[in-house]
């Protein structure tokens, strides 16, 4: 006889259950590596865009703290100072379960407007820990905010079609 799994036992997922989702903001925050000649840093950071689509499009793919580990991976290749990931993305991932917990259901447009408050504010504090406030940077960063908003759906998607892959293995 089988045994009944009560509402507490959580079993362990399997190595691509959590493999997946983790390799993906990895590979996400190595895009920023890829040379990029542009005259405005308007690249988005790939990384907190897809720990964001976990997040807000499958809440028990990562854990919470996850965003601590994954920022500090971001932090070694983005080129920001060594902790701004790391803070940014784990106050975000806890804002996002605090509001998750308030809110009683989401669609898609209040999931986008969750996201882009976040990629706001990861991207004005970060540029205020990387650059003086004298350099005249505004106008770039707001197009960087800008295109990283729009991109999220598309982000939003492919953590939808990695989820598939990750629920068929």
């Amino acid at each position: 006889m089988a045994r009944v799994r009560g509402p507490f036992d959580t079993a362990l997922p399997p190595v691509a259950g959590w493999l997946i989702p983790v390799l993906s903001v990895m590979a996400g925050s190595l895009l920023t590596l890829i040379p990029w000649i542009a005259s405005f840093p308007v690249l988005p950071p790939f990384g907190l865009l897809l720990l964001l689509g976990w997040r807000l499009g499958r809440p028990n793919a990562l854990p919470i703290w996850s965003a601590l580990p994954l920022g500090m991976f971001d932090d070694l290749f983005s080129g920001q100072p060594f902790g701004s990931a790391i803070f940014l993305w784990s106050v975000s991932a806890l804002i996002i379960d605090l509001l998750e917990q308030r809110l009683v259901s989401r669609d898609f447009r209040q999931d986008w407007l969750l996201a882009a408050a976040a990629i706001a504010v990861c991207i004005i504090i970060g540029r205020l820990a990387a650059a003086p406030i004298e350099a005249r940077v505004d106008i770039a960063i707001g197009l960087q905010i800008i295109v990283s908003i729009m991109l999220y759906p598309l982000t939003a998607t492919l953590c939808a079609m990695l989820n598939r892959e990750r629920t068929l293995v």
